[in-house]
């Protein structure tokens, strides 16, 4: 009967540190990273937000001619486009298109409905970054 107790007190830490474990995992701070930008089509998330981040997004956005990414908001967040190749618009609800072409920076307010489109005849390529906004005071 000796032995139990043992057992019991064994049991008890591995409960105990396998119940801290998501709790540890959880506080791990971001960590610096480098990506390569590699994407065959479409959105390809680069940041995904915590606990990879502080709550930073991004991805790397490839679109053919004639293609647009569709109509989204980002929410309470705002995002920026770095556009690396390529001419396009940016579509913003309520507002004239803006045509951009490469190198450019796109900047879009939180909670704006917006769209990107290809008007050019070669590949658009950028990455979108999406951080959250801190509200004025």
């Amino acid at each position: 009967m000796k032995s139990l107790p043992r057992v019991l007190a064994g049991l008890a830490v591995m409960v105990l540190v396998m119940g801290l474990s998501p709790v540890s995992s959880q506080t791990t701070k971001p960590q610096p990273l480098t990506l390569a930008l590699q994407c065959t089509g479409g959105d390809c998330p680069l940041l995904k937000g915590v606990p990879q981040t502080a709550g930073m997004r991004s991805g790397y956005v490839r679109l053919k001619p004639g293609e647009t990414v569709g109509w989204h908001t980002t929410g309470k967040n705002e995002e920026s486009l770095v556009i690396l190749s390529g001419r396009g618009e940016a579509r913003l609800e309520g507002q004239s298109a803006r045509p951009f072409s490469a190198p450019a920076l796109i900047y879009i307010p939180p909670a704006m409905k917006h769209n990107v489109a290809n008007t050019g005849k070669e590949i658009l390529e950028y990455v979108y970054v999406v951080a959250p906004a801190q509200s004025s005071q």
